[in-house]
């Protein structure tokens, strides 16, 4: 009645239906929250497949510095924000991640190369458990590089927004922005400006941001994610 005073709560119905208490759980893990988790990926250039995408280890200086406009680099062990299903007690993800709180909200990033490696294994599981669950993830590239979604199996990403370092030259260090999503993900904004090229600030982390979780909130309304069946 709080929500609508029209609302009769004297008598109550069971609801015979068995499947219910499955399609209320399906619910409320979709519900819209305050906490986001997005992969990001670092795609070095000739990278065209899955393993060389989660294959890379090192980080070139030009995507540590990127990091560094999402969010703050935190030590895993004992922290207290939104985790973002990191184990933040044994360090079997991984000693440090890269977090931001943006507008009353906790963003904790998977990204690619702080994740473990795993020796020996092609397929990079321990990292693909992680990004290949996230429903929006970034790609980041130092130089032009072909990206498309397909390159990456995974039933939950939706949208990527692909990053490219651009020589700014006097300008400073500038960013090329482009989004690729699944056919059945509605537009999500702010649109992308022409040219969409951004001069690393405030402003660019306010954009790209905001970018994200629209993402997310769009590819819940995708087909795979609005049906709770």
């Amino acid at each position: 009645q709080l929500v609508c005073e029209d609302v009769n709560v004297d008598r109550f119905y069971p609801v015979l239906y068995p499947k219910a208490s499955r399609l209320i759980l399906a619910f409320d893990e979709h519900v819209l929250s305050n906490h986001f988790k997005f992969g990001v990926i670092y795609q070095k250039l000739g990278q065209t497949s899955e393993e060389e995408l989660f294959g890379t280890t090192e980080e070139s200086p030009a995507f540590a510095e990127f990091l560094d406009v999402l969010g703050q680099r935190v030590q895993l062990r004992d922290f207290k924000g939104f985790r973002g299903g990191l184990d933040v007690t044994h360090g079997q993800t991984g000693s440090e991640s890269v977090y931001c709180h943006f507008r009353d909200k906790e963003i904790m990033f998977h990204v690619s190369t702080k994740l473990p490696y795993t020796e020996g294994d092609a397929q990079q599981l321990q990292r693909k458990r992680h990004i290949g669950n996230d429903i929006v993830a970034i790609v980041f590239q130092d130089e032009n590089t072909p990206f498309v979604p397909d390159m990456i199996a995974s039933n939950f990403l939706h949208a990527f927004v692909v990053v490219q370092l651009e020589q700014g030259g006097t300008q400073g260090t500038l960013y090329k922005v482009s989004v690729t999503a699944r056919d059945d993900v509605p537009f999500f904004g702010p649109p992308l400006p022409d040219p969409a090229v951004f001069r690393k600030g405030p402003e660019f982390q306010e954009f790209l941001l905001t970018k994200l979780i629209n993402a997310e909130y769009a590819c819940y309304r995708a087909e795979k994610f609005a049906k709770l069946e």
